[in-house]
């Protein structure tokens, strides 16, 4: 479904030994042109994020998804959030359907893709 899971993105822990590192796997059309249903991604916890990321979140239903952070926001309790959008408007559910997400809710950020078409993603 669209780049979430119950929409699109499936983290997979590397394990303990490789700290804060992972996978996740996209489902759906929502990152066309650059992300594809089936792309394996490298991801990397705790890292900052900065806006044009593509990040792993998580809505408040509890879709995850990869998104792009366009920009930091305050949710309405003040708290910080992101703003995140699918690079494909056609495709998905962003924030613009849910609002921002809460940047404790911003679970990795993208650093690669690993399959099928290993190399960096913008």
């Amino acid at each position: 479904m669209d780049g979430e899971r119950r929409g699109g993105a499936v983290p997979r822990s590397a394990g303990a030994a490789r700290g804060p590192v992972g996978l996740a796997v996209v489902t759906g059309r929502s990152m066309l042109p650059g992300l594809r249903a089936g792309d394996r991604l490298l991801v990397r916890y705790g890292l900052g994020v900065r806006p044009g990321d593509l990040v792993v979140a998580r809505f408040v239903d509890g879709t995850l998804a990869v998104k792009r952070a366009v920009e930091a926001r305050q949710l309405r309790d003040g708290t910080p959030g992101w703003w995140l959008l699918s690079d494909n408007p056609d495709e998905g559910v962003d924030s613009r359907h849910r609002g921002p997400v809460a940047a404790s809710a911003v679970l990795a950020v993208v650093r690669a893709r690993v399959w099928p078409r290993p190399g960096r993603v913008r």
